[in-house]
């Protein structure tokens, strides 16, 4: 799967993305942590992106993720950065910190270290966040090395959004 993701295939994506945004008259923020700006990249390489994007986060540390998005301290000790529950609080905090009326969030283990049994290399956890309230989380285990562990959770998050502003 990774391999059919090229960034052609990331950005027509993005373009979807926009095009359901811009239907709706909304706005997008982002809170990224293992794909270090990749979603944001992908959406501001569409032309005419500033209509619909509004900001992106990225927030590879703890601290940043407190700093920049009220992520509590004790959730992060409680779950650990590479939490649903984090996630959560990473899509709630782009939406809060921003004037965008959608947020997605990614926080995950890209790898090659720093996994564990509890939480593999290839797990990434996802949120998406509405301004006027709900969150939904999920998480899903990728294969691969760094970067296709990486492409496939920037598709996977479009992915989601997309499933939510089209029904």
């Amino acid at each position: 799967m990774a391999a059919e993701l090229n960034q052609a295939v990331l950005e027509a994506l993005a373009s979807q993305v926009g095009e359901a945004l811009l239907a709706r008259g909304e706005m997008l923020a982002t809170a990224e942590s293992c794909t270090g700006g990749w979603v944001a990249q992908c959406l501001t390489a569409i032309a005419g992106s500033s209509a619909w994007f509004e900001r992106g986060f990225v927030t590879y540390s703890n601290q940043a993720k407190m700093d920049m998005l009220g992520v509590p301290q004790t959730l992060l000790e409680k779950h650990g950065a590479v939490a649903e529950a984090t996630a959560r609080a990473m899509a709630q905090g782009a939406v809060e910190h921003s004037r965008a009326q959608w947020s997605l969030a990614i926080t995950g283990i890209a790898g090659p270290g720093g996994g564990s049994e509890e939480k593999p290399v290839g797990l990434v956890c996802f949120a998406w966040a509405r301004a006027e309230g709900g969150c939904i989380a999920r998480s899903a285990r990728f294969e691969g090395d760094r970067e296709a562990v990486r492409r496939q959770a920037v598709a996977f998050a479009l992915n989601g959004l997309l499933e939510q502003l089209v029904n």
